[in-house]
Formats: structure tokens, sequence, C-alpha cells
């Protein structure tokens, strides 16, 4: 019994590298665009990490005229400013911000379903 080797396993988690390089909401170089499901068929899209200098009321403004849908821009204490459209419009918000020359399409990551 005295030649038994007790190995203590550690504690593993999963999501150490992701949160080490690429921590999703923190990421300043990402533009994030992701879906929330919200009651029964409605959803809502949401796209945060623009740069400071771009203007978020005229980039909305022209989302919404673009897409036909209702949207606002809301201030989040962790995230900063933060751009919510209604419905998915995941593809094309990612679609119009390389367009208009906002953002490269490498710097995109679309998240959701």
């Amino acid at each position: 019994m005295s030649d038994l080797d007790v190995q203590i396993p550690t504690t593993f988690d999963p999501f150490a590298d992701a949160n080490a390089e690429d921590s999703g909401a923190g990421t300043k170089e990402y533009v994030h665009i992701r879906v929330q499901q919200r009651n029964g068929r409605k959803s809502l899209t949401t796209v945060q990490g623009l740069k400071k200098e771009f203007s978020y009321n005229k980039i909305l403004k022209d989302l919404k005229k673009e897409f036909c849908c209702n949207g606002t821009v809301v201030q989040d204490p962790e995230l900063g400013q933060v751009i919510q459209l209604q419905g998915d419009q995941r593809k094309n918000v990612s679609t119009f911000l390389v367009q208009a020359a906002i953002v490269k399409k490498e710097h995109i990551k679309i998240h959701g379903f």
C-alpha cells in the first residue's frame, strides 16, 4: 500500500486559454456582433467594440435606415457604448461595416447560434 502514488487532480479551467488570449467582451481590436434571444421569435442584435472616434448615433441612424429596424445606443459600464438593433441583423451589420470602411472584415467576430 505504501507503493501507491497518489495524484491529486488540480483544478482544470476549460476556458483558461480563451480568457487569456481572447476575452471576448474586453478585446478592443475586434468588433463583436451578437444576437440575443428575447421572448418567442423576437431577437436583438448588439454591436460592440467600435472605436471611440466614430459617432455611434450616426452609425445607428444609417443602420436603422438601411435595414428598416429600430435601434438604440446603450451605455454599459464595462463594455462602453453598445449599439442594439431589433431582429437578427448579424450578417447585414457585418457587411455594412465592411462596405462603409468602418472595420476590416478580419476584425469582425460574429457570435450566436
